[in-house]
């Protein structure tokens, strides 16, 4: 799938969204196989032949120039972050894809995360792993999984898999959903000879029919600031924002860090769960 198909695909998802009429272009045919901008209308905007904008989705143009990807990101009105993720793929479909490094957390980075008491934090890596968490983020998001336990979950896998708690976390699943699914086209995107990626994504598709159809629409988004309502059963609308926080030597892992806003009623919902598990964990 990655890297030889996955720039065409993206280039057809957002050809899809882009009419004639909003680039001031007659309609043209009547009858259009495809919804969107066809080929032939986007290709000379760009200034490059259909031909050549053909062979570039069929991933038969390694050494496009960036300066062709940036004319047809303008045509295509792409953001910042779909224009990264397109110089990117383009990157990837011209080089290959490289067999990537097995994932290991720095142990002071573990240590940090599992000191936190305050606010949900964990480490998770470019598939969507949880490579460390605290306890406020395993009695927020997966409290039916051991916190110590031999495997941690996969937040993508969870949300997609384990509908029967996930669907009832996030007040807009929807959103969530599509947040993982643009979590792993950019990491795709940025290691694609991660194998078990791949996998990932495969045994999604296969699984999950919410997940073949997020795919296909290929979100894009840096994920770095998010703001979620979270249900807790028992606390109520915790309103937080997920700040992530990539590692320095940028391997694909971060640390996400849920906070409330100073002084709202969730973050006094957060204290009162916080306040729970501390009473919990005294206990003998």
């Amino acid at each position: 799938m990655y890297p030889s198909s996955a720039l065409g695909e993206f280039l057809r998802s957002r050809r899809a969204r882009v009419t004639p009429q909003a680039l001031g272009l007659p309609e043209g045919v009547r009858h259009r196989r495809v919804p969107g901008l066809r080929r032939e209308e986007l290709a000379p905007l760009a200034g490059v032949s259909v031909g050549y904008y053909t062979r570039l989705e069929q991933g038969q143009s390694p050494n496009v120039s960036a300066e062709v990807l940036d004319s047809i990101a303008r045509v295509l009105d792409l953001d910042d972050d779909e224009l990264a993720h397109l110089h990117r793929l383009a990157r990837a479909a011209a080089s290959g894809p490289r067999r990537a490094a097995p994932e290991r957390l720095r142990q002071g980075i573990r240590l940090m995360v599992e000191s936190m008491t305050e606010v949900p934090a964990w480490a998770v890596g470019r598939r969507g792993d949880v490579l460390a968490w605290n306890r406020l983020a395993h009695a927020l998001f997966a409290p039916h999984w051991e916190f110590e336990g031999p495997e941690l979950p996969n937040f993508v896998r969870m949300d997609f898999l384990d509908q029967e708690f996930t669907r009832g976390l996030y007040a807009d699943w929807t959103q969530k959903a599509r947040d993982d699914v643009a979590y792993l086209h950019g990491s795709l995107g940025r290691f694609p000879g991660d194998e078990g990626l791949t996998a990932l994504v495969d045994e999604l598709l296969e699984l999950s029919p919410d997940f073949a159809r997020l795919w296909t629409e290929h979100p894009v988004s840096n994920c770095a600031s998010i703001a979620r309502d979270h249900l807790h059963p028992e606390h109520g609308v915790l309103s937080l924002t997920a700040e992530f926080l990539r590692t320095p030597d940028d391997e694909g892992q971060g640390v996400t860090l849920f906070q409330p806003a100073p002084g709202s009623p969730s973050a006094a919902r957060l204290r009162a769960l916080a306040a729970e598990l501390t009473r919990s964990a005294a206990r003998p």
